[in-house]
């Protein structure tokens, strides 16, 4: 019993989310003093108060409520998020889309249709000839040209 509790600590993935908190931790402690030391002090600016909110309260019926708490966990989320935003998630997209291999996009000559003149059953559109008549047909230019194909008379 102890023993798949031991492989399942020591599995890679559970140690590096173990890490990841902590990290996560720290820097959330980073940008919550960042926020009190710097924003803080410029919302105070713009509002010509303290900018401290977390000792803002109010009181109902007697019951004190300390919504500025709030206000400055929210302030600190949002700092927190366009950090992480700015300073990891787009760095990563340009470096994925940077070194992603650029797929060349290959198209399905057979997934354009189109009725035979002379029995009206679906075939491709690049096709010369009827699958199920047999009766020669003039292929599509626009659906040879997209396939790659070159454009070819119909032959008698």
């Amino acid at each position: 019993m102890l023993n798949g509790f031991k492989d399942f600590i020591l599995r890679g993935n559970v140690i590096s989310m173990a890490i990841g908190l902590a990290v996560g931790s720290a820097f959330t402690a980073v940008v919550t003093g960042f926020s009190n030391a710097f924003i803080v002090p410029l919302i105070g600016l713009f509002t010509r108060g303290t900018g401290d909110f977390s000792k803002a309260t109010f009181t109902l019926d007697g019951v004190e409520f300390p919504y500025g708490l709030f206000i400055s966990a929210g302030i600190a989320f949002v700092i927190t998020a366009a950090v992480l935003y700015f300073l990891v998630v787009v760095p990563m997209n340009k470096v994925q889309n940077r070194f992603a291999a650029k797929e060349k996009e290959e198209v399905d000559i057979k997934a354009a249709l189109r009725d035979c003149p002379h029995c009206y059953t679906e075939i491709p559109a690049v096709a010369s000839r009827c699958a199920h008549c047999t009766s020669q047909v003039e292929p599509d230019p626009e659906a040879r040209a997209l396939a790659g194909l070159p454009s070819q008379p119909v032959r008698s």
